[in-house]
């Protein structure tokens, strides 16, 4: 099954510049690489949120094992 395309519609290079200020507004300055620093993590990456509840109504709710 073959589905008419309509023709896209192409944009300069400055009415592409004054779409991406209109919906993004004014980009902030760049940081010169000097002036970046590194990061690091000072807690576990939480994957899953902490389990609810009592120990023991675990095991109860993911049965034997789980």
């Amino acid at each position: 099954m073959t589905e008419d395309r309509e023709p896209r519609e192409r944009f300069t290079d400055e009415e592409l510049a004054f779409l991406r200020y209109a919906r993004f507004g004014e980009l902030p300055d760049r940081v010169c690489p000097e002036d970046r620093v590194e990061l690091t993590e000072t807690e576990p990456r939480r994957d899953r949120p902490d389990p609810a509840g009592n120990p023991d109504q675990w095991a109860l709710r993911l049965g034997p094992g789980g």
